[in-house]
């Protein structure tokens, strides 16, 4: 079992900044490879980013790439998202997640964090 809480998430204008920390406990974090997911009003969950066990690859949603940084501190237990030049339109609840296999589709994912709401205002 992997037990995951999000938080930093808010209120910021366009362009502005902001950054997403996801503390797991259980488990030893090193083994999975973690994620970050969004899910905006009406729409389906989407894939925003992942990174390895190590923290050596990661891999970004087109939507992000070159805005969004994801990180990891194994001795920490906590994987962070680096949000910068915020838009309207990365409006969601975004959630970590964990698992054994570094995809971007929600399902290959074992656990999950309760969420995060990120509103941005134009």
């Amino acid at each position: 079992q992997v037990q995951l809480v999000e938080s930093g998430g808010g209120l910021v204008q366009a362009g502005g900044s902001l950054r997403l920390s996801c503390a797991a406990s259980g488990r030893t974090f090193s083994n999975v490879v973690m994620a970050w997911f969004r899910q905006a009003p009406g729409k389906e969950r989407e894939f925003v980013a992942t990174i390895s066990r190590g923290g050596g690859s990661t891999d970004y949603a087109d939507s992000v790439k070159g805005r969004f940084t994801i990180s990891r501190d194994n001795a920490k237990n906590t994987m962070y998202l680096q949000m910068n030049s915020l838009k309207p339109e990365d409006t969601a609840v975004y959630y970590c997640a964990a698992g054994f296999y570094r995809r971007s589709h929600p399902d290959s994912y074992n656990y999950w964090g309760q969420g995060t709401q990120v509103t941005v205002s134009s």
